[in-house]
């Protein structure tokens, strides 16, 4: 096994994975040891790293099979990364998306039936201040919900809406036909199950969640609502401050994140990949499509 330490950040529920270079292969100890920490804490953090395109990809398809999303207009030279910049190119047009401003919590492909809820984002160009990220731990929210709750969401299911959602970028122009032809209304249970522990946890999108199942449209939202400001409390979250060369890896299954808003002035630059995660290791979200739009 390589030189690999591996110790909680600050005493939270995110680790940082010490000791590796990840353009390099790792042998088979290794990968076991970050996937097994991966999967019990959810977030996995690993600095000083100089990946390309390339090397980012090899890294990721350890954990889970690199997806490409619905976004072509955000990806890198390698379709696998998705581009998260403010940047733009020699034409005038973004080299990436999500770029600037506040990004509310959110989970990603919530709004895809069976989404893909791995991911890694790779800082490679930052501003002096701003941008900081945070996660969300709701397998830790939810195991601190009074039991009468606990009991109340079990057996619902929220409805989630890309077109909400791609309402709030920056820049965007109205949802393409081909764009809602992809991402249709879905609804996943409110609360899922880890198939390796059993233990429960909650699944939220804010900027994405249009209604509950079954709820009036009101009823709907104000638990959406509790929910949510329930599962981002102090003690569920994880503060990010940004170096170079910073990686990071988290469980969409049972985290949520957001961004500070920075200085349209200064470039940002960060490449993701998506993952799809064996579902017999991690939750990934039971998903139905949904009849009609609920709420809002």
């Amino acid at each position: 096994m390589a030189a690999l330490e591996i110790a909680a950040i600050e005493g939270g529920f995110a680790h940082e994975a010490r000791g590796l270079q990840l353009w390099q292969s790792l042998d088979a100890a290794t990968l076991a040891a970050l996937a097994l920490t991966w999967r019990r804490h959810g977030v996995l953090l690993f600095r000083r790293q100089a990946l390309s395109e390339d090397e980012l990809v090899a890294f990721s398809a350890a954990f889970g099979r690199p997806e490409v999303i619905v976004r072509a207009d955000w990806q890198g030279n390698r379709p696998e990364v998705t581009q998260i910049s403010n940047m733009k190119n020699q034409a005038g047009r973004s080299i990436g998306g999500l770029g600037a401003g506040e990004l509310g919590w959110h989970t990603d492909q919530s709004y895809m039936s069976d989404p893909a809820t791995g991911a890694l984002l790779y800082m490679v160009e930052m501003p002096p201040e701003g941008g900081l990220t945070y996660w969300a731990n709701l397998r830790l929210a939810y195991a601190a919900l009074p039991q009468a709750t606990k009991e109340r969401i079990e057996p619902l299911s929220a409805v989630y809406d890309y077109a909400k959602r791609q309402a709030t970028y920056d820049d965007e122009k109205p949802m393409s036909a081909e764009l809602r032809a992809k991402t249709p209304p879905v609804m996943h249970p409110l609360v899922n199950i880890d198939p390796v522990t059993g233990d429960r946890s909650l699944y939220l999108d804010p900027t994405t969640t249009v209604g509950i199942e079954g709820l009036a449209p009101e009823a709907g939202e104000a638990l959406l609502g509790e929910l949510a400001a329930h599962a981002t409390r102090p003690e569920f979250v994880y503060c990010h401050h940004w170096q170079m060369g910073d990686l990071v890896m988290w469980d969409n299954g049972f985290l949520l994140h957001r961004r500070d808003p920075f200085d349209m002035r200064q470039n940002r630059l960060l490449k993701r990949t998506t993952l799809r995660l064996a579902p017999v290791h991690h939750v990934v979200p039971a998903s139905r499509p949904a009849v009609a739009r609920v709420g809002k």
